[in-house]
């Protein structure tokens, strides 16, 4: 992983600000597109869509001429309509009214990006779905996947241009997010790369693509609640794929919530609300009970919905998972794969999309690749999700210091490391994303002196000025408080130039001495936990948190 510079040192950036206008975009239809786009659906026009006279005219899915489930293998009309609204969110079909197994992924993509059973089959509940949101910015697709461009440029439009843009916007850049690659976009990369020490050619390509992933959020993928990739109890205070795939869900129950991967209050109030109609505990608490009424009647008629997930070392479990295979069991090897960087629809089907990424990842792990998840491809997938013995949480604010000093010397891409992403709800290896925050996050719960957790900066620093969760701004920094730096200047934490840490000595004056996550290794060698010597007066700036 890449390090970078800032004023003689060598931490990374931490993307440490997710604001109203870094929030993932909800499925919304904005004024005045609504009407255009359904025009263009009835022309046959949309980008992606072949010439009207190849395919059957289109026909409303809602109406008595199609069936109550449109499924794989029909040709029609109705399949027309369904591809032309699925490539108005990027689906980037061949409109030829054929339904088949691209049009069957498309399906699935669309479902788990709306909290809908991912069976792929388009019911009531996927019709109304595709028609609601039919004026929305194409669906984010991951930069690093192979349906975008080796390069993105000025004039590319769909779901790889939402996904930079959505970036771009974690950076501070005030840009639209509607998949259309113009002028506003391209003068937000140059201005980006140029800041990152990258060529300022506009294009956006492997380098380019690398720092706008090197963030503390896990890839936008669909995941299972219920499965080994997501904590027991999900919490206010997490972040990650976990928690966006809990706002989707609770959308697809009533609530409004931007999908942003950040557990917030308005998550929580979002949450305590439907354990409230669904008559659970009203704890505000995602856990067996609360996973398992989200997961309920959410199938769009006609199919069940994906398989609850079973872990893969049960009896339950064949040896050997291969490709064909159906069941709980791929549910579970879908969600992991996708905690560890793939982007899959979670549907318990064992298909060609899910023995490619299976290889992708033995390859990356130095297995066989021979698309079998045995035992050794089974170990490897848990092994980011199943954290080693850690210290007893307890002790309270008088504790975070020696919590945190006891981890100095932890490398980076470690299991050991690897495991305090389980404090905020991520799995991934921390070779692949700035991990200072999610490091304070795991001392938080390690020690039970705040129950705070979040994997950027700014979200610590906004609830310690806020006096949130026994957090305060002091001026008068003493060992075990938090110290946030904003390398950058502005004092606001926003930019994708934060770091933070723990305070471990004060010598007077400006001088203080820190244990910190995502840190460079004063000896050489990979990043990790270690001792820093800081200082106030260093053309940076510092903000002390007080735990009590």
């Amino acid at each position: 992983m890449r390090t970078i510079s800032f004023r003689g040192d060598t931490d990374k950036a931490l993307i440490g600000h997710r604001g109203a206008t870094g929030a993932r975009p909800g499925w919304r239809v904005r004024a005045g597109v609504f009407a255009a786009t359904t025009a263009l659906l009835s022309a046959g026009t949309l980008a992606g869509a072949g010439p009207a006279s190849a395919a059957p005219a289109a026909i409303r899915l809602t109406s008595s001429s199609c069936p109550g489930v449109i499924q794989q293998g029909q040709v029609s009309g109705c399949v027309t309509e369904l591809q032309n609204l699925l490539n108005a969110h990027g689906a980037g079909l061949a409109v030829d009214g054929s339904f088949g197994a691209k049009t069957l992924y498309a399906v699935r993509e669309y479902q788990s990006s709306t909290a809908i059973a991912v069976d792929g089959l388009v019911g009531p509940r996927t019709k109304a779905k595709l028609y609601a949101t039919g004026g929305s910015a194409p669906a984010p697709v991951n930069l690093n996947s192979s349906s975008c461009p080796a390069n993105v440029v000025r004039g590319n439009r769909g779901g790889c241009v939402t996904e930079l843009q959505r970036l771009l916007r974690h950076f501070g850049y005030s840009i639209d997010v509607d998949g259309d690659f113009g002028p506003a976009t391209d003068s937000a990369v140059r201005d980006f790369q140029s800041t990152h020490g990258l060529s300022a050619d506009g294009q956006v390509g492997a380098n380019t693509k690398r720092e706008l992933y090197d963030t503390d959020e896990s890839p936008s993928t669909a995941l299972d609640l219920r499965s080994a990739s997501c904590p027991s109890n999900i919490v206010e205070g997490q972040s990650g794929g976990c928690v966006a795939t809990l706002q989707a869900l609770l959308n697809g129950k009533g609530q409004h919530l931007d999908v942003d991967g950040q557990f917030g209050p308005l998550t929580l109030a979002a949450v305590r609300s439907f354990q409230s109609s669904a008559g659970l505990s009203v704890d505000g608490e995602v856990g067996q009970n609360t996973k398992a009424a989200l997961y309920s009647n959410i199938s769009t008629g006609g199919g069940s919905g994906a398989p609850a997930p079973i872990n893969l070392n049960s009896g339950s479990c064949p040896a050997d998972i291969v490709k064909g295979r159906r069941g709980g069991c791929v549910t579970e090897l879908q969600s992991l794969l996708n905690h560890h960087g793939a982007d899959l629809a979670v549907d318990g089907d064992f298909g060609p999309l899910t023995d490619s990424a299976v290889r992708d990842f033995q390859a990356e792990k130095g297995l066989s690749v021979d698309g079998r998840v045995g035992p050794n491809t089974k170990a490897a997938l848990y092994g980011a999700v199943t954290p080693p013995s850690s210290p007893a949480p307890g002790g309270g604010y008088g504790k975070i210091l020696d919590v945190a000093a006891a981890e100095v010397g932890t490398v980076e891409g470690s299991a050991r490391a690897n495991s305090y992403g389980s404090a905020v709800g991520l799995s991934l290896s921390t070779s692949n994303y700035a991990w200072c925050a999610t490091f304070v996050s795991w001392v938080a719960r390690q020690t039970g002196a705040s129950s705070y957790r979040n994997s950027y900066v700014v979200g610590w620093v906004k609830q310690a000025r806020a006096g949130n969760y026994h957090l305060s701004v002091t001026t008068n920094p003493q060992p075990g408080d938090i110290v946030a730096f904003d390398w950058n200047g502005g004092n606001d934490y926003t930019g994708g130039h934060e770091h933070i840490g723990i305070v471990r000595t004060v010598s007077g004056g400006s001088s203080f001495t820190t244990v910190e996550g995502n840190t460079g290794n004063p000896d050489g060698g990979s990043d990790g936990v270690y001792v820093k010597s800081r200082s106030t007066n260093s053309g940076y700036d510092v903000l002390f948190i007080r735990v009590r």
